[in-house]
């Protein structure tokens, strides 16, 4: 196998014609460059160079062999430009993971706002159905950094960014509820059928969980594979539903309320690398720009 000093001494030598010039311009002796040559033809297998009393002149193989070491040396310079640029937040790929319930509510003003600041950094965004196996694309290497629960023994950096809020959603005429309610105890649902999720779905575990702690197990009308399909599904009337706030759209036509007692989960932004400039710069826009409640529904639940 042959190094990239060698791939340079032998594009010097042939642009400069001789040893001896190229061994000014790499700033080395002529003896050593001679030793960098060596064992570059051992590597081929041919004789890349013929010494002639005062020049060099490229042989078969060696004008075979030359263009793909110039684009060997060129591939190289491309990628130490993207690592520099990338770090200067230019022309940079940011990987971010999150999970759907964020990608849905949260994540559309934070891309527009970095957009606007960092337009020629790309983002590539991977969606998670639950928690942890967001947190495991993070062990994995899969992004650079993740948006989504707090995460259990993670050694990287950890950034709070506040509490995500669920909202039971049900029907305008549903008639376990007041028209002046804002709020309900899950247990007054038990008897209903829910629109529960899949359960490879982190909100599932979530809404059976938050529904133990009221003394029942909610029976399943339908599951949702799509979490944003669930509010919907629930405003037509096939059964409450729990939802993070963050996903209701502007002019949900379905009725809003808050548990009694709240549901509330942290959400954070973590990653392994925090201390590279396009990361930290992401997390900046990120913390600016996120709202874990929307304004819209702000005055509506009285927050």
């Amino acid at each position: 196998m042959f190094t990239l000093r060698q791939l340079e001494s032998l594009t010097a030598i042939v642009d400069e014609g001789s040893f001896t010039a190229a061994a000014d311009v790499l700033g080395v002796t002529q003896p050593a460059l001679s030793h960098q040559i060596r064992p570059l033809e051992r590597a081929i297998g041919l004789q890349v160079l013929e010494r002639l009393p005062r020049s060099v002149r490229l042989t078969t193989a060696g004008r075979a062999f030359l263009p793909h070491a110039r684009a060997a040396l060129g591939a190289v310079d491309r990628g130490s430009r993207a690592a520099r640029q990338a770090v200067q937040l230019e022309a940079a790929e940011l990987g971010v993971a999150t999970i759907y319930s964020i990608s849905l509510g949260v994540l559309p003003p934070v891309l527009r706002a970095w957009r606007q600041q960092h337009g020629s950094t790309q983002v590539r965004l991977f969606e998670h159905r639950h928690a942890d196996n967001l947190r495991n694309a993070m062990l994995a290497g899969q992004a650079d950094l993740a948006i989504g629960p707090v995460p259990v023994d993670w050694s990287g950096q950890i950034v709070p960014l506040g509490e995500e809020e669920f909202v039971v959603v049900l029907p305008f005429d549903d008639p376990d509820v007041g028209p002046e309610d804002t709020t309900v105890d899950l247990a007054l649902l038990a008897h209903r059928s829910w629109v529960h999720f899949a359960p490879d779905n982190g909100l599932a575990a979530l809404l059976d969980e938050v529904c133990a702690r009221a003394g029942f197990q909610p029976r399943v009308a339908v599951r949702a594979e799509q979490t944003a399909a669930a509010p919907i599904l629930a405003s037509v009337g096939l059964g409450p539903t729990l939802i993070p706030l963050n996903v209701i759209p502007p002019n949900f036509d379905g009725r809003l309320l808050r548990p009694d007692p709240p549901v509330r989960r942290t959400m954070s932004v973590y990653t392994r690398h925090g201390d590279e400039p396009v990361v930290s710069a992401f997390i900046s826009t990120l913390i600016r720009t996120v709202e874990l409640i929307p304004n819209h529904l702000r005055a509506v639940l009285k927050f």
